[in-house]
C-alpha cells in the first residue's frame, strides 16, 4: 500500500541539487573479483572499539570473528575472505581527520571459503540470546551512521516502539546503492523488516522512499504483497535532506524528535534498508556482514554499483569500475553534501562507506572566495532544523561558544544547505564544525581539571585524615602509658630512690666523708668479686 502524496507532512527548508543519480543506475550490482588483500579498520562504527581475538599467522575462514564488540556500544569485526593475517598494526583509514588507526592485515587465500554457519530459528529463541547473537554478527547502521544495530533492537529499552520506519530515501546527490538494493533484493528487505517489527514489538511499518526511484517504489510494494506483510510504501517529494532519519520521521509522522533525546521517546526507531537486508542474511542463512554495496561514481569509465568486501582498497574499487577518467583530481567519501575527501586511494573501504566519487574540477569546482554576509536570510529559509544559521556563523567565526550554544548549535545536523544557497559562499557548515569541536575540547578539558581538582581535593583530605589517625594513635598510647600500672611503678622507684639521694646527701659531712668513700670501696670491690666468680662458672 503506498500513500498519497497530500498524506505526507512537511518540514521545513530543505534544498534541491542536481541529483547526478542515473548515471550509475543503468546498470544492476556487479561483484567485485577476490581482492588479493583486505585491511579491515577495527574502527567502523560508532562507540567502543572492539576487542582482537587473532594473531599474526593465525589462517581464518571467511565470517570468522576478529575483534568481538566491547562494551555496550560497539560492533565486532569479521574476515571478509578465508587467509592468513598477516599484520595488526595502524593504518591510514577513510576518516577526515586522515590519520591512521589499528586494523587487521589479511591475506587472501583464493579459497573465498565460509566458517561453518547456518540459519538461526529465532522465533523459538530467547529474545536476549537473539539479540546476542545479532551482536556477534557485526551489523551496523549501513545508510552511514554505523550505529551498532543490536544496539537499538535491545531488549531493556526504555521506551516502547510502535512504528518501524525503513529508510529508503537516499536523498544524496550521486548515490545509488539503497536504490539498486531495493530494485534487486527487496523481498529480503522485507523479511528484515519483519524480523525487526517482531523484536521492537511495534504495530507499525512504513517503508520511505524518494519519488525519483519508481522501479525502487515498485519492486518494494511488490515484495510487501507477497509476504503478506503489514507494511506501507510511502513516497516522498524529492527533497535534500529527507534522508535524514529526523527529518524522514517528520515527513511520515508529523512527529518532532527531542532535540536531546532519541526517537524512541516518541515511539519510532528507524533503520536503513541495506541494515535490514543484513539482518536477514544474517538470520536466515547465518552470514555476519563481510560486504556491503558501494556506488562508484564520477569520473570513472564505468559507473554503478558494485557489491564488494570489506577490506578492499578504494584503488581495487575503482579499477573494477573500468579505472578512473583523466583531470581527476579527489576522491569523495559519501555524497557532495555531506561526504568528505578520501586521504588515499589505498584506504579500505568500511562498513560506512556507500559512495566514492571520483572528482574533477568540472564536477567540484574550487568554491569560489568567500564574501561578506549580506543578511539575505537564504541560509535560515533553506535550514530543515529551523536554525538561525546566519547568528550561528556570527558567534562560531567570533568563538563566542556559550552563545553559539544558546542559538542551538549541536542541533545542527551538519547536511549542508545553509552553504549550498548562501550567495556570498560562506562555508557556513565549516563554521559549525569548527564552534562544535572547540566546544567539545573545552568541555572536556573542563571534565579533566574538574577530575583533577577531585583528585588533589581526596588527596590532601586523606593526607589530614592519616595525620588525624596518627594523632589519635599517638594521644592513645599515651594514655594508655600514663594509666598502667608500671607507670606508676616508676614514678614511686623514682621517688623513693630521688629520696634516698636527697637523705645522703644530708648525711654526708665531712667528718664522714672517708667512711662512705671506704663503704663505696668495699661495694665495689664486692661487686667485681661477684662477677669473677660468676665468670669462672661452667655453662
Amino acid at each position: 500500500m503506498s500513500f498519497n502524496l497530500s498524506d505526507i507532512f512537511k518540514f521545513p527548508g530543505g534544498v534541491h541539487p542536481p541529483e547526478h543519480k542515473v548515471e550509475s543506475t543503468t546498470q544492476p550490482i556487479r561483484t567485485l573479483p577476490l581482492p588479493k588483500k583486505l585491511v579491515l579498520p577495527l574502527r567502523q562504527h560508532i562507540g567502543h572499539i572492539p576487542k582482537i581475538l587473532v594473531q599474526v599467522g593465525d589462517h581464518v575462514l571467511k565470517g570468522q570473528l576478529l575483534a568481538e564488540a566491547h562494551g555496550h556500544v560497539s560492533a565486532a569485526v569479521h574476515a571478509s575472505t578465508s587467509g592468513k593475517v598477516t599484520a595488526i598494526d595502524e593504518q591510514v583509514i577513510p576518516h577526515p581527520s586522515g590519520l591512521p588507526d589499528l586494523c587487521i592485515t589479511l591475506e587472501a587465500d583464493g579459497k573465498d571459503e565460509w566458517l561453518k554457519h547456518a540459519p538461526l530459528d529465532y522465533l523459538n529463541m530467547e529474545r536476549s540470546e537473539l539479540i546476542r547473537r545479532i551482536a556477534e554478527s557485526g551489523i551496523v547502521g549501513l545508510g552511514g551512521a554505523t550505529f551498532p544495530t543490536h544496539v537499538k533492537l535491545r531488549p531493556d529499552a526504555k521506551h516502547p516502539v510502535s512504528t518501524l520506519i525503513l529508510n529508503g530515501a537516499e536523498c544524496e546527490p550521486y548515490i545509488t546503492c539503497d536504490d539498486l538494493l531495493m530494485r534487486e533484493r527487496a523481498d529480503e528487505i522485507v523479511h528484515g523488516a519483519m524480523i525487526m517489527q517482531m523484536l521492537l514489538g511495534s504495530t507499525e511499518c512504513l517503508i520511505g522512499l524518494e519519488d525519483n526511484k519508481p522501479e525502487a517504489v515498485v519492486a518494494m510494494n511488490a515484495a510487501v504483497a507477497k509476504a503478506n506483510f503489514n507494511a506501507k510504501v510511502v513516497v516522498v517529494p524529492t527533497l535534500y535532506p529527507s534522508g535524514d532519519s529526523r527529518r524522514l520521521i517528520a515527513l511520515l509522522t508529523g512527529k518532532e524528535s527531542p532535540a536531546k533525546g532519541r526517537t524512541t521517546e516518541i515511539g519510532v526507531q528507524c533503520f536503513n534498508v541495506a541494515t535490514a537486508q543484513s539482518l536477514y542474511r544474517f538470520i536466515a542463512h547465518g552470514e555476519t556482514i563481510v560486504s556491503r554495496i558501494v556506488t562508484l561514481t564520477g569520473n570513472v569509465a564505468q559507473p554503478g554499483n558494485y557489491d564488494a568486501l570489506l577490506g578492499t582498497s578504494v584503488r581495487d574499487l575503482l579499477q573494477a569500475a573500468g579505472g578512473i577518467r583523466d583531470n581527476t583530481d579527489d576522491y569523495v567519501m559519501g555524497g557532495p553534501m555531506m561526504g568528505f575527501s578520501l586521504p588515499s586511494v589505498d584506504v579500505p573501504m568500511t562498513k560506512a562507506m556507500n559512495c566514492v566519487i571520483a572528482s574533477t574540477p568540472d564536477l567540484f569546482p574550487p568554491p569560489p572566495m568567500e564574501m561578506p554576509c549580506i543578511r539575505c536570510v537564504a541560509c535560515a529559509d533553506a535550514c530543515p532544523v529551523n536554525l538561525q544559521p546566519q547568528e550561528l556563523y556570527w558567534y562560531s567565526k567570533s568563538s563566542n561558544l556559550e552563545k553559539a550554544q544558546e542559538y542551538q548549535l549541536f542541533d545542527c545536523i551538519e547536511c549542508g544547505c545553509c552553504s549550498y544557497v548562501c550567495p556570498s559562499h560562506i562555508p557556513l557548515v565549516q563554521y559549525y564544525r569548527y564552534a562544535k569541536s572547540e566546544t567539545i575540547a573545552q568541555e572536556r578539558a573542563k571534565r579533566s581539571a574538574d577530575l583533577a581538582r577531585i583528585r588533589n581535593d581526596e588527596r590532601l583530605a586523606r593526607i589530614e585524615r592519616e595525620k588525624l589517625e596518627r594523632a589519635k594513635k599517638h594521644a592513645e598510647r599515651t594514655a594508655k602509658s600514663e594509666n598502667s600500672g608500671d607507670n606508676n611503678e616508676k614514678k614511686a622507684a623514682i621517688e623513693a630512690a630521688m629520696a634516698r639521694a636527697k637523705e645522703q646527701k644530708e648525711t654526708i659531712t665531712p667528718q664522714n666523708v672517708e667512711n662512705v668513700s671506704a663503704n663505696v670501696a668495699a661495694e665495689i670491690a664486692a661487686v667485681d668479686a661477684a662477677r669473677v666468680q660468676a665468670a669462672e662458672k661452667p655453662e
